[in-house]
């Protein structure tokens, strides 16, 4: 199990995750690489909007990146994740977000 996923399993049981860090410079100057964080699991219950940062996992990848965009398809809530360069990795559902960034170290 990779450090991402055991995270994403840690955020799914509802448990805070002190002081992540996720190597990359994608969402420069708001986080730096290995930069902390810390994450608050998302819930049903979690109102998400543009602009929060969140963990997610997107085509596979998981990641540390925006909110871009919100949208209802078929029923559902579909978020935009994008980098801080406005580079789009996708539309995923919420069970696919598992955390988002609550303080910034």
């Amino acid at each position: 199990m990779s450090k991402a996923s055991f995270v994403a399993s840690l955020l799914t049981q509802g448990q805070m995750i002190e002081k992540y860090k996720e190597a990359g410079n994608s969402m420069l100057p708001i986080l730096k690489s290995n930069q902390p964080v810390t994450l608050e699991p998302v819930t049903d219950e979690s109102d998400l909007k543009i602009n929060d940062i969140v963990f997610c996992k997107v085509k596979g990848n998981y990641y540390t990146h925006l909110i871009s965009g919100v949208r209802n398809k078929n029923g559902h809530t579909e978020y935009q994740i994008s980098n801080n360069h406005k580079y789009v990795n996708g539309w995923i559902k919420k069970k696919n977000i598992f955390g988002r960034v609550v303080k910034i170290w």
